[in-house]
């Protein structure tokens, strides 16, 4: 999904410094409109290039904002040294919204906009202290919230891949490289099975000192914190399809000021990974501009509204902040699959079952081998009849269930796949959670799977598989004790899930009414 929006007149940006608190020079590339001002203004503070925003600056420019973009301290165009989320961000954000204002093309209004690491600068700008620094109205799009958020599941375990990959291309140094974690695993392709995975940057031939602190900071949830005091408006736009996807939907829900949502069938890039019926395609740039005119405006209803996709269907739904469809006659019920029961999922195999992190369920496979003769299942696998009808899922999952670990220590993932009736699999939710206990004392077990937004055809089988890991996208639990991300040692675990008493809940849509997602979003 192109956030950037469809050129004008305007004339190519021009870049300026704009001074920090500490005299640093921010390299910021400024578009003016062609028209007489002043105009609002919109500021994108970002390490990945301001650069790569000029069509998009264009585009806000064309429609009669003053659009910046800005090199963050330390990266690209701007001197300094880059510590990710730990320091300046708040402060160079303000100064750089304060002299937005006291420029004489600026009508004083501000709106602070961001995707990933940039709607964390977004945010902690319009989070910061009162006064000319804070802008007026923030959109922030798959936010990545800070450190923790970033680096672990709500649960605890270690996002691998994803870090591994973003550190490696983007840490420690004042440019990009993004094909490093792809170069670094062409030469070993066993790179992220080395331990201990706090040594990385020794296999990446480079200095990455930040790397090991990564995941020092396992508090999560202050900016959503924060945001439950703020007053100004925000549109926070997140995917289906992404990772930090509850994040986007628990900013939302805490907010303080008029909130908006809208979950598209998107992932991290807000791009779709199949084709996207007419009603499904969303032009962001469109609905930026139509957004930050109402809330500039004050034209914004002082509540959350949010929206949802039924991704494959062309459709969509209100969300309410609790999780909840929305009344006007549509309404939501809780679809259950109960464990090894006729009308739900079915056990196939491994309700005892090895976890062995030296043979790890992988996240980039989604085969599902039969246990060889003599050799342990290594995850217990079930799976429903097929869909009688279509199914609309809009809200959260959750599988519960009730299990043993042998070790002092265990991830419990769970995967849910979508099976055509060609027997085609499609990933559908995820969740995994850390839990420490007693070696072989029976406990209940609950996953959250986020929140879906997909229609499910007819024929369509639900596999559920649960496992002890979930590698590479998830760092090994070594089953010792140790901390996963400095241990040196694995141990297999042994697994018993009882099926009796465990189910998949699902929030399924019972009354079919849908909304236009941009008239929604900008009221």
């Amino acid at each position: 999904m192109n956030t950037a929006l469809r050129a004008g007149t305007p004339a190519s940006p021009a870049t300026v410094r704009i001074p920090a608190p500490d005299g640093t020079p921010l390299a910021t590339d400024l578009c003016l409109p062609d028209t007489p001002g002043p105009h609002p203004a919109v500021v994108i503070r970002t390490p990945y290039g301001r650069t790569a925003h000029r069509a998009e600056l264009r585009g806000w420019a064309a429609h009669g904002f003053a659009a910046l973009a800005q090199d963050v301290r330390g990266r690209h165009g701007s001197p300094g040294l880059w510590h990710p989320y730990l320091d300046h961000e708040e402060g160079d954000g303000a100064a750089t919204v304060a002299w937005v204002r006291a420029q004489a093309w600026s009508v004083g209004r501000v709106v602070a906009v961001g995707s990933s690491y940039a709607a964390h600068c977004a945010l902690v700008t319009a989070l910061g202290a009162p006064g000319d620094g804070r802008p007026d109205a923030v959109i922030a799009a798959v936010p990545a919230l800070g450190l923790a958020e970033t680096a672990r599941e709500p649960a605890g375990p270690e996002r691998l891949w994803a870090r591994a990959g973003w550190w490696a291309a983007h840490g420690d140094r004042p440019d990009s490289a993004p094909d490093a974690l792809d170069r670094a695993l062409a030469d070993d392709p066993g790179l992220l099975e080395h331990l201990p995975v706090t040594r990385l940057a020794d296999r990446l031939g480079r200095e990455l000192p930040s790397w090991p602190g990564l995941w020092d900071d396992c508090r999560r949830g202050r900016t959503v914190l924060r945001g439950s005091a703020a007053r100004l408006p925000l549109l926070a736009v997140g995917g289906t399809r992404d990772p930090f996807a509850e994040d986007t939907v628990a900013l939302w829900r805490g907010w303080g000021g008029p909130a908006r949502l809208l979950l598209g069938p998107w992932g991290h890039r807000l791009t779709a990974d199949r084709p996207l019926l007419p009603p499904d395609r969303v032009n962001l740039g469109a609905l930026y501009v139509r957004w930050a005119r109402a809330a500039l405006a004050g034209r914004l209803e002082p509540e959350r509204r949010g929206v949802i996709t039924l991704g494959g269907s062309g459709r969509w739904h209100r969300v309410q902040a609790d999780g909840t469809r929305r009344a006007e006659g549509a309404s939501a019920r809780t679809a259950t699959w109960a464990f090894d029961a006729p009308n739900g999922l079915r056990l196939l195999h491994g309700g005892e079952f090895t976890a062995d992190p030296a043979r790890p369920v992988r996240s980039d496979d989604l085969t599902v081998p039969a246990p060889a003769d003599g050799t342990p299942a290594d995850r217990c696998l079930l799976l429903s009849p097929p869909l009688p009808r279509p199914l609309d899922l809009a809200g959260p999952a959750t599988a519960r269930f009730h299990a043993t670990a042998d070790t002092p220590a265990a991830d419990w993932a769970v995967r849910l796949t979508a099976l055509d009736p060609a027997g085609r699999a499609e990933p559908l939710a995820f969740g995994i959670v850390r839990r420490s206990g007693p070696p072989g004392e029976a406990a209940e077990i609950t996953v959250p799977l986020g929140t879906l937004g997909r229609r499910l055809p007819a024929g369509t089988r639900l596999r559920t598989e649960i496992a002890g890991h979930h590698f590479p996208a998830h760092a090994r639990n070594p089953h010792t004790g140790e901390n996963p991300v400095t241990a040196t040692r694995l141990a297999p675990s042994r697994r018993a899930v009882t099926a009796r008493g465990g189910a998949l809940h699902l929030t399924a849509v019972a009354r079919r009414r849908y909304v236009e997602p941009v008239p929604e979003i900008c009221r």
